[in-house]
């Protein structure tokens, strides 16, 4: 690859996650169904044409939205590849990382309600998105269990399905409350009534 192809390349994948920062900044602000494309291409100093090169459709840039997101979070939760009470510990984390970036946490709670629908094109994404999330964190509550840190009588799939509802929930409340509610301290105090350790 040339200097000036090497450029152009770099320069193409610089405007692409721009658009995807605009496009999640609008699908916050507006949901998928309120946003338009035309107006994410004048935000990013493009043409609708221009914009449609990068993402052919409004479904396709909300998937690779939603996936961006995805992998970032993903990135950073990994680090140090925790497990048991380090992953449970880690959400607490994320639910401290998450009050600082309001934006991210509307377009989530946004697109969840919205995508609840069949038709809507981030149906299979959320579908599995949580089916994933309660999968990990039983995982991680059974690892907490065989390490002798989860409280007896408490079943790690139950108790994930609880602290992912939970975590939405808060964020929900959150929203509505602007930004009082303690989302991390909550979940903590709920994560330490079932573990033998401190958290």
């Amino acid at each position: 690859m040339t200097g000036e192809a090497r450029r152009g390349y770099a320069k193409g994948r610089a405007k692409r996650v721009e658009i995807l920062d605009q496009a999640m900044a609008m699908f916050g602000e507006v949901g998928y169904r309120g946003a338009s494309l035309r107006v994410i291409a004048t935000r990013c100093g493009i043409s609708h044409p221009g914009l449609l090169h990068h993402f052919p459709t409004k479904g396709s840039l909300l998937l690779a939205v939603l996936e961006h997101r995805d992998e970032v979070d993903g990135e950073w939760f990994s680090v140090g590849e925790p497990t048991g009470v380090d992953c449970l510990r880690r959400l607490v984390d994320l639910a401290v990382l998450n009050a600082e970036r309001r934006g991210i946490v509307e377009l989530f709670s946004v697109l969840a309600a919205e995508a609840t629908s069949a038709e809507h094109p981030a149906h299979a994404y959320f579908v599995e998105r949580y089916r994933n999330l309660v999968l990990t964190t039983a995982v991680s509550y059974g690892e907490a269990r065989d390490a002798g840190a989860l409280r007896e009588g408490i079943d790690p799939g139950e108790a994930a399905q609880q602290l992912i509802a939970l975590m939405d929930g808060l964020q929900t409340q959150w929203l509505l409350s602007g930004c009082a509610t303690d989302m991390a301290g909550v979940m903590r105090a709920h994560l330490q009534a079932q573990l033998t350790v401190p958290l």
